[in-house]
């Protein structure tokens, strides 16, 4: 139970990391887990949610601080909300995730409104796989494809501009 909301929560932040770019208006954003699939079986967000919803209170303090030192806030209903600043959305290096160094950027491609690339991660060890759509400078889709030994991982999210950075950090 402890590691689907690790999971979970994992997937989020590295979903959340996806951004396109100077195209997409800095801010808090917050990303919604849309699908999860592990090894093409059917969607296990909701499940998944319920879980992390489930896990006692002080392993959610922990998971929820983990992300926090990582600049990454979980709500209680599973989405993630990340600040991105007007020089992070400028580099490249936003693609490679929430600044813990366990996943380095292997390659980017940019597309019109698509950007696509790869990470290799130490921890959990394995590579991701990304596909972002933007919609516009406040919302974006992105698949992420996971692969480690424990198998094949599917998240797609969907993300939505919130408000500046720091006047709105309250999960509802």
């Amino acid at each position: 139970m402890i590691r689907a909301g690790h999971l979970l929560a994992a997937l989020l932040a590295l979903a959340g990391s996806a951004h396109a770019g100077t195209d997409v208006r800095p801010g808090l954003w917050e990303f919604r887990s849309t699908r999860v699939s592990v090894g093409g079986a059917p969607d296990l967000s909701d499940a998944l949610r319920q879980q992390l919803a489930r896990l006692p209170p002080d392993v959610q303090a922990q998971l929820r601080q983990q992300l926090s030192a990582q600049g990454v806030q979980l709500g209680n209903d599973g989405t993630v909300r990340s600040c991105i600043t007007p020089e992070q959305a400028r580099h490249n290096s936003i693609y490679a995730g929430p600044g813990d160094g366990r996943c380095t950027l292997a390659s980017i491609a940019r597309s019109g409104n698509r950007v696509r690339g790869r990470l290799n991660c130490s921890q959990p060890q394995g590579s991701a796989d990304f596909d972002t759509t933007l919609d516009g400078p406040e919302h974006m889709r992105t698949r992420v494809v996971m692969h480690s030994a424990q198998g094949e991982i599917q998240l797609d999210s969907d993300a939505r501009w919130i408000a500046p950075c720091g006047t709105a950090t309250r999960q509802d």
